[in-house]
């Protein structure tokens, strides 16, 4: 009997159920339907296949998750790029192993009913949004691609669910959003919304990408490896069908709704495909593009310590064979 109890335990310590490794993967921001993809997977099985127990931990701004993926806090995170070689700079130790968006999502919104036509109007305003939005560091970047002083607005600090009612009430002039909830802005504001996108006028890095603090990848390359590609998968899987993909983000997310991550989900795409996306493989980060992102955050932002763009950034867990559709 003695001699089963112990065969049993060893049968149980190598079964997949007690060889998971957990991982808390801090989002850049509360779930959406660009986060479909993540939350598909999880249901499907396919991260607790590889061995991995994924906990989606939302996110409050991409600064946050570069400074959190950075300490250690989280080993994994999804932010901003453009905010990720700022945080390198800083000490933030990160990786960039699967990118999302090819496009910048970030746009800019306002009530035409202000005046404001443009952003050589914004001179002079409030802009709102949270402390820790990825917004917020690149803002230089942006005001200096389009001739004016990045220190002629206001930053407010606004909630990201505020975002709308504050800028409705006139508390602010002009906020910041990604691309994917721009049907809620149309929504809400009609014919009053006046938009533009970043890629439009001047300045378009790389977007979301995940992100690996890098003690974490020297020490679990073959973990990291599987989470990149059950993830690259799952976006492929997204594109093809993104029903179920959005129904078992909204089965998990509770108060969101169907129809509306649907089109949260369309607008991701169109944030997702480049040449590179589509022509080498989904999830690439260039190096052209990153090296451009360097000199652009180096130039117009400012990097505290200069290090090689290179070592914050790898494509070697990528299936090549995965592809945007052209």
């Amino acid at each position: 009997m003695r001699r089963f109890l112990i065969a049993a335990a060893a049968a149980l310590a190598a079964s997949p159920a007690a060889a998971q490794q957990k991982i808390d993967f801090m989002l850049n921001w509360v779930p959406g339907g660009d986060h479909a993809p993540y939350y598909y997977a999880k249901k499907q099985g396919w991260y607790a296949k590889e061995g991995i127990d994924l906990n989606l931990e939302p996110g409050k701004g991409s600064a946050l998750a570069v400074q959190k993926v950075g300490a250690a806090a989280n080993p994994i995170g999804l932010a901003d790029m453009g905010n990720v070689l700022i945080g390198k700079g800083k000490g933030a130790d990160t990786v960039g192993v699967f990118n999302v968006y090819a496009n910048s999502p970030q746009g800019l919104y306002w009530k035409k009913s202000s005046g404001i036509k443009g952003i050589k109007d914004f001179c002079g305003k409030k802009i709102g949004n949270p402390a820790a939005d990825g917004a917020r560091p690149m803002w230089p970047a942006l005001a200096k691609a389009n001739g004016i002083d990045p220190k002629c607005v206001t930053w407010v600090n606004v909630d990201a669910n505020a975002k709308l009612a504050a800028l409705k009430s006139g508390s602010i002039d002009v906020t910041t959003s990604f691309y994917n909830i721009h049907h809620i802005f149309q929504r809400e504001l009609g014919a009053d919304m006046g938009f533009v996108a970043w890629r439009d006028i001047g300045l378009n890095p790389y977007g979301n990408s995940v992100i690996v603090n890098s003690e974490f990848l020297k020490k679990n390359r073959e973990v990291v490896g599987k989470f990149v590609k059950v993830t690259q998968r799952a976006f492929q899987a997204c594109v093809k069908d993104p029903k179920p993909c959005v129904q078992a983000l909204v089965e998990a997310g509770g108060a969101l709704k169907l129809d509306n991550e649907m089109q949260n989900w369309g607008l991701v795409e169109v944030l997702m495909s480049d040449k590179f996306a589509r022509e080498i493989a989904l999830g690439i980060h260039e190096d052209g593009r990153m090296k451009a992102d360097y000199e652009l955050v180096r130039g117009s932002i400012g990097i505290d310590k200069p290090f090689d763009v290179k070592t914050v950034y790898t494509n070697e867990f990528l299936d090549r064979s995965i592809k945007m559709p052209k």
